[in-house]
């Protein structure tokens, strides 16, 4: 998929100290350029042109696209044709006096940071096609970043991925930002800007700091999680948008609903964290400490007792990363004024159609109809396409299912079997039965005994378990006595918020063996 032993740094080897400084000094005064110019980038340019006398930025957009493509007409007729000439001013090369827009190899040439703006559709051919340009310009200095907001899939494996664990060294930019909020002139935003290299961040962040006074840009080294949270979030996003619309009568559910999609959101991070092959090098060999970039604290795990012992599985050491968790929670909100995130809309749509029709969408298909018919772009929903990978992506990353039961609530909602709609539409549109699943699809297989004897402590082999659980002084009974109620009859009078938990369970260990 990518060339072996590719380089992403502004320095190259071997470092010298006044090679250092000349090198930071040229970084410190180079642009940003922006390649594929969706609705992020040019709506970073709009406030850049808003904000600033000089115009830190550089479009590129994509061969045959328009600079302005991703604006609606409503959007671009309450633009400042001022400001609008200035973007344009930013996408335009002269060539012998005629004028035409920027290409990559522009870019390449006249900026130190260029970030590929590609969805997830052309971000892979898009970053060979960069670092192979790169080298031929013998620019290969000029840092490299992207700004995908879905998992990636490889066709010829058939393998479900984060761009950045496939390449490691790829930087990330990531910023919460609302469709319209980047050009008003009185808001402000936070952005982070990755890269496993703390000096590379730094610099990095230190230049798009300079795109605009209400843009500010921190540093960190976790790329991989940065990109991860962004494709999740953009999944939780359409379900905050469900909750939202379906249920905005029950102000009671909707705390736990959203307090529940972000913190699954921020574990199944830290479990992708854990994975990261050069885990050990991002905090024990960087140049000077992370709480250098603005982390409080070096390294942050949890723990599970297993076996008598405390075994570490997740790293939450990103989470101090402030604009990253801010990104999450601004997305699933609902804005006082303004619109939401598109994937909110989309979550909104599918609330919307879940009323009219009474049911769950039948397929992907039927849903992302309903979703241009009421404006929204099938490409712009970024949620919809990582959601088609998601049985891949929990099982690459060993994401329990108890640490991804919202999303794996709406992958059935949308993509799953007919026969258990029904039921799904039943939990999704009915407070007390959405809440109860809340409440119970987080707890882990073992964590239920103890709660499940206690419900069923009129049999004997509820007594003993919690009898011995309680007296026996070895410290591995809980552990190693499993206990199993298979009353045919309970079975079938389940509550039907338990019979979707089973269902997604066993679904997801089939689809995964």
């Amino acid at each position: 998929m990518f060339e072996k032993n590719l380089t992403n740094s502004f320095f190259n080897e071997p470092y010298s100290s006044d090679h250092i400084a000349i090198r930071i000094n040229e970084v410190l005064k180079g642009k940003v350029g922006f390649y594929s110019v969706g609705l992020y980038p040019a709506s970073l340019a709009y406030n850049c042109a808003m904000q600033n006398n000089d115009l830190n930025i550089l479009l590129a957009p994509r061969n045959g696209r328009e600079l302005f493509g991703a604006f609606s007409e409503r959007d671009l007729s309450d633009m400042d044709n001022d400001i609008k000439n200035k973007i344009e001013s930013m996408a335009i090369s002269f060539d012998n006096k005629s004028r035409r827009y920027n290409t990559l190899k522009d870019l390449l040439i006249k900026c130190e940071l260029v970030v590929l703006s590609s969805n997830s559709k052309n971000i892979i051919n898009d970053i060979n096609f960069a670092f192979k340009l790169r080298k031929e310009l013998d620019r290969e200095n000029v840092l490299i970043a992207c700004l995908v907001g879905s998992f990636c899939h490889d066709n010829d494996l058939n393998e479900s991925f984060v761009l950045c664990e496939k390449l490691n060294n790829l930087a990330f930019f990531s910023g919460f930002h609302r469709h319209g909020a980047l050009r008003n002139p009185l808001d402000s935003f936070t952005a982070n800007f990755c890269h496993p290299d703390a000096m590379n961040a730094i610099l990095g962040a230190k230049l798009l700091n300079k795109i605009s006074p209400n843009i500010q840009v921190s540093a960190g080294v976790h790329n991989v999680e940065g990109q991860y949270i962004k494709a999740a979030k953009n999944i939780s996003s359409i379900l905050a948008g469900f909750g939202h619309t379906y249920h905005k009568k029950n102000p009671g559910l909707l705390p736990t609903l959203l307090t529940l999609l972000l913190d699954q959101c921020l574990d199944q991070a830290a479990y992708v964290s854990m994975s990261r092959e050069d885990r050990e090098n991002l905090y024990k060999k960087q140049p000077f400490p992370i709480t250098e970039l603005g982390y409080g604290v070096q390294l942050i795990e949890a723990s599970l007792y297993k076996d008598g012992n405390f075994v570490q599985v997740r790293d939450h050491t990103f989470s101090q990363l402030k604009a990253m968790v801010a990104d999450v929670r601004g997305s699933m909100m609902l804005p006082v004024s303004g619109s939401p995130t598109r994937n909110f809309q989309a979550g909104e749509v599918l609330a919307e159609k879940m009323i009219e029709h009474k049911r769950c969408p039948y397929g992907v298909e039927e849903f992302l109809v309903w979703c241009e018919n009421s404006g929204l772009k099938r490409g712009a929903l970024e949620g919809i396409n990582s959601l088609n990978y998601w049985p891949d992506i929990i099982k690459k990353y060993l994401i329990p299912l108890n640490d991804s039961s919202m999303i794996n609530l709406l992958y059935m909602c949308i993509m799953g079997p007919i026969d258990i709609k029904d039921d799904i539409y039943n939990v999704m549109t009915n407070s007390r039965e959405l809440t109860n699943y809340c409440q119970e699809s987080v707890k882990s297989f073992h964590s239920k005994k103890i709660s499940d004897s206690l419900n069923n402590f009129h049999l004997k082999i509820a007594m003993d378990f919690i009898a011995g659980s309680l007296t026996d002084q070895d410290s591995l009974f809980f552990e190693s006595n499993d206990i199993n109620f298979t009353d045919p009859v309970e079975l079938e009078n389940k509550p039907i918020y338990n019979k979707v938990i089973d269902y997604i369970e066993n679904y997801f260990i089939e689809v995964n063996p």
